[in-house]
């Protein structure tokens, strides 16, 4: 397909920065910028405030004007920034990178207890346990479903020449100064003693901002500060490759005249006033804009940058609600900062002709708290008064004691979708397991806003529908007992077995839930800009999620993964792609991404299954071997589907026999049906 072939690059545009010579993309790409914004909404919370994009016309109208936006786009489960944002740099779901949960989850330990896991960290590095200095689990925390450290994003763009920056961006930069500092500069170098005398300048230093080098290209030199760019396990090798670690590294090279500064001129530095990385709440739109645009004009031609959310008052808090002063406020400055952003790129020669843009949110939010009337936020200021807004916490240890008598010992990643971990690891059909399960899935509570009495169940997920879900890994040790997807008002967290203090409260600080699978949770908005993108401008009638960006940007980019991806090159949205799978690609999506059809249907039939105490539990035990069956076949369609559609994986191809690819949409739909009809 012309499309996806490679081709050497345009000639540089007038006054565009020399980018590196070797960096070889596709047809007209002579720049990558990738986005990702944390909790920022096309729709409305509010049916009389605008959007967060409508608020911000410099971005919205850019996509519109330029390329498509898709509005119908998803998430993963558990629906959170770790998980989300990792699926959009790999392409495939937590099963095959190691992070299904959330940005932080738990892991049992051989004697029956759990201890925390942080999803943010190096992409090298072991898991991340902060609260030990010898963690029983030593996987990496980016894991494949073979149990190796999962290929880094880079790598395509890297080995065809091409430098690449992390702004901010989930685990492709350093995380922390615990163990990304000693995986990367080693335990006894100055970094990390650095460390142990300055913490918080080191944290400036050395974390949130990277540059992976092409093969032997003289910014990531020892002399730059380079570090050896170490990937063990990543397929066909990789060595020769260094990187830059660091403000303290990047910045003299994309500002050699002075202090970085961001888009309103401001010096980046942090809270403390520490010059250097800001925090990843401090990567506002100005200053992570500025980054990339530095980062573009000074030989990085690729980069990927997060942008913080609008809607908490950082770094103190509290949230913000709907309409607003502080939140329209935000979004002003984020809009203000894409207008210079686009200007200063247009006068470098960086523009829609020869850049491939992409622009996502990692999921949506479900807000709690009093829906305002008689206002709009940007003419009229919503106003909260006291006790108006905020997510309901609810003390999951106190309400199962009091309401069901269960005081069974449990640990818990609080969360409005949390993962729950029975002490001891029993077994999914264990006695205690299913007692426990049953009566999380009889809880309810009072709701501090309205009074009514809430069913706290959405949905409920053992082993076998984790499984389902693309949610569990190739560690057991990550495996929680059960995942309960909750009432999406509600912030779960395991504290005093009994209500001697209120169980169910309203907490100000945060009012912003996701993890759920609420619609407003887990559909999100996905801009597309370059060449090769159709202009299409706003489109609701394409179904995708996070895992196909990878593969659509690979193919535009001209660039392929070793490995197969989860999702699928988007080719509704690329000029002279062919259409003719277009219905396979629709039943593939519904029958393997985790919110698609047979993810919702099937997490009902789990849910319904797990309530259920029939003589000898057997609803539930025939209900857990239909599910593995249904995997069983899903898996087994998917994998010939995506060959046929994913033509950025090795040996990827569209050549197809008709009658083959109408039996798969057969055998699909048929799943599809079958599945539904059980759920309903």
């Amino acid at each position: 397909m012309g499309w996806q072939a490679a081709a050497v690059p345009l000639a540089h545009a007038a006054g565009e920065p020399e980018s590196s010579s070797a960096c070889q993309l596709g047809p007209g790409v002579q720049h990558v910028i990738n986005i990702v914004f944390d909790n920022t909404h096309f729709t409305r919370d509010n049916p009389n405030v605008p959007s967060d994009l409508e608020q911000m016309p410099h971005l919205l109208n850019f996509i519109r004007s330029n390329g498509t936006l898709l509005t119908n786009e998803h998430t993963p489960l558990i629906s959170h920034t770790a998980t989300d944002i990792l699926t959009a740099l790999t392409g495939v779901y937590g099963d095959r990178m190691g992070v299904p949960v959330s940005n932080s989850f738990r892991y049992f330990n051989p004697n029956g207890t759990t201890n925390l896991g942080v999803s943010f960290a190096y992409w090298t590095d072991p898991l991340f346990d902060p609260t030990t200095s010898s963690p029983t689990d030593t996987k990496p925390n980016m894991l494949t479903a073979a149990g190796l450290n999962a290929p880094a994003p880079w790598v395509p763009f890297t080995r065809a020449g091409c430098n690449v920056g992390g702004v901010g961006t989930a685990n492709i930069e350093l995380e922390n100064i615990a163990t990304d500092i000693p995986t990367v500069f080693g335990a006894g170098s100055p970094q990390a003693q650095e460390v142990t005398t300055n913490p918080g300048q080191a944290f400036s230093d050395f974390v949130g901002i990277a540059i992976h080098c092409a093969q032997g290209d003289s910014l990531c030199s020892a002399a730059n500060g380079g570090k050896n760019d170490s990937l063990p396990d990543e397929p066909a090798g990789y060595t020769g490759f260094d990187a830059l670690f660091g403000h303290k590294y990047v910045a003299p090279q994309i500002s050699p005249t002075g202090p970085l500064t961001d888009l309103a001129g401001q010096v980046i530095q942090d809270p403390a006033g520490r010059i250097g990385f800001p925090g990843f709440d401090g990567m506002e739109a100005p200053v992570s804009l500025a980054y990339v645009a530095a980062m573009q004009e000074h030989e990085v031609p690729v980069t990927y940058a997060y942008i913080s959310d609008a809607h908490d008052n950082h770094p103190t808090g509290p949230a913000f609600g709907p309409g607003q002063p502080g939140y329209v406020a935000a979004l002003k400055s984020y809009d203000d900062a894409f207008g210079a952003f686009f200007s200063r790129l247009a006068t470098d020669g960086i523009n829609s002709s020869n850049t491939i843009f992409t622009f996502t949110a990692d999921e949506g939010d479900h807000f709690v708290g009093v829906q305002k009337t008689g206002c709009d936020g940007v003419t009229i200021p919503c106003v909260y008064g006291l006790g108006q807004i905020g997510e309901v916490n609810a003390n999951m240890a106190g309400l199962l004691a009091s309401e069901q008598g269960i005081t069974t010992p449990f640990t818990v990643h609080s969360d409005d979708a949390p993962t729950v971990y029975i002490t001891g690891n029993p077994a999914h059909d264990a006695a205690v397991t299913r007692a426990f399960e049953r009566a999380t899935s009889a809880l309810t509570a009072t709701n501090p806003y309205t009074q009514n009495t809430d069913d706290l169940t959405r949905a409920m997920a053992d082993p076998a529908e984790m499984k389902l879900l693309h949610m569990i890994t190739a560690d057991p040790a990550r495996t929680p007992t059960f995942t309960w997807f909750a009432n999406q008002d509600y912030f779960l967290f395991a504290g005093a077995r009994n209500c001697n203090s209120p169980c169910v409260t309203i907490n100000p600080a945060f009012a912003w839930n996701h993890g759920d699978i609420g619609t407003d949770i887990t559909t999100t908005w996905l801009g597309l800009v370059g060449p090769g993108v159709r202009n299409l401008g706003v489109k609701n009638d394409i179904w995708t999620d996070h895992s196909d960006i990878r593969p659509t940007l690979l193919a535009l980019a001209g660039l392929q993964d070793d490995y197969a991806h989860s999702g699928r090159p988007i080719t509704e949205a690329v000029k002279g792609a062919r259409r003719d799978l277009d219905r396979l690609a629709a039943v593939y999506k519904q029958i393997n991404a985790p919110v698609g059809q047979l993810g919702f249907d099937s997490t009902a039939f789990a849910t319904n299954a797990i309530r259920s105490n029939s003589p000898g539990d057997a609803t539930y035990l025939n209900a857990d071997a239909t599910i593995q069956s249904w995997t069983s076949r899903r898996d087994a369609f998917a994998a010939e589907m995506i060959s046929l559609l994913d033509s950025t994986a090795p040996g990827g191809s569209t050549h197809h026999n008709d009658r083959d690819v109408n039996n798969l949409i057969t055998k699909g739909q048929q799943l599809l049906d079958e599945v539904h009809a059980a759920a309903s």
